[in-house]
């Protein structure tokens, strides 16, 4: 007669992942994947202890719990000795040894790696959006994004695109060029997402004649010659007065102190 498969219970003060992918590994060492696994999360009280362990009992099972509270985590292991019902205790051994070791006492806070992933995936999906969105290339990236950077070449708009989407925030730039309207979404967003970065023209005179060096061309050329910076600095005054949105002069600051700026901004906002 062909026996049922593994009955495990995963109880957790978090989301309860952690402590199943755990049990989803021991049980891997006895079975074929035919298990069945039951994760009850967010356990806040004794009296869900309480219910779960009758049930465990009831059918035989197996229960893991991860439980960071020190009361619920003395509660689940006493009440499983009353009820002679074996338990797993994947955080409190671990945790007892690091509190020893480390002479401190635990943050006690349920769900800390989650919430650590869940920080690292906003930051990759922010970088991912950055690069997307980047020089204006897809329109639509304006709507979506957090901040909107607007200016003209050479005011470091990518690099403090990428800066920005370290700290979790989706930004998308808009270069801003005399022969190119810029997208219309540019003018129906909320202004207070959008940041012009102004610089000065002696400063992006310099900036572009050492970028054309860089590149093996001459110094003389259109992009860098006083009337065509005078003109997109003009047409750079135009938009940004149209819009009404903040400025920022980056004609002396780095892109780390810039970037300072714009998430000050974004926190008063």
């Amino acid at each position: 007669m062909k026996s049922e498969n593994p009955l495990v219970f995963v109880l957790s003060d978090s989301v309860g992942e952690t402590a199943e992918l755990v049990i989803k590994a021991g049980l891997s060492q006895f079975t074929n994947g035919n298990y069945d696994i039951h994760r009850v999360p967010y356990v806040e009280d004794k009296s869900i202890i309480d219910e779960t362990l009758e049930l465990v009992k009831e059918k035989k099972a197996l229960i893991a719990f991860t439980l960071v509270n020190p009361e619920l985590r003395s509660y689940m292991n006493r009440r499983a000795v009353e009820l002679h019902v074996e338990v797993i205790d994947i955080m409190g051994p671990m945790m007892d040894l690091m509190e020893r070791k480390f002479k401190n006492e635990p943050r006690l806070e349920p769900g800390l790696v989650y919430k650590l992933d869940k920080d690292y995936f906003k930051r990759i999906e922010a970088i991912e959006f950055a690069v997307r969105y980047d020089d204006g290339r897809d329109p639509r990236g304006v709507a979506r994004a957090d901040i909107v950077l607007i200016g003209v070449s050479r005011t470091s708009k990518t690099p403090l695109s990428q800066y920005l989407a370290h700290q979790r925030l989706k930004v998308a730039n808009i270069p801003v060029v005399p022969e190119v309207d810029p997208p219309e979404e540019l003018y129906r967003i909320d202004k207070s997402k959008c940041i012009g970065l102004r610089i000065s023209r002696e400063k992006l005179i310099d900036i572009r004649k050492e970028r054309l060096k860089a590149l093996g061309l001459g110094d003389h050329a259109t992009y860098a010659t006083l009337q065509r910076i005078d003109e997109e600095l003009t047409y750079f005054d135009q938009i940004i007065d149209k819009i009404g949105c903040e400025v920022i002069d980056v004609s002396n600051k780095a892109v780390e102190e810039t970037a300072n700026i714009i998430m000050q901004m974004c926190k008063s906002n």
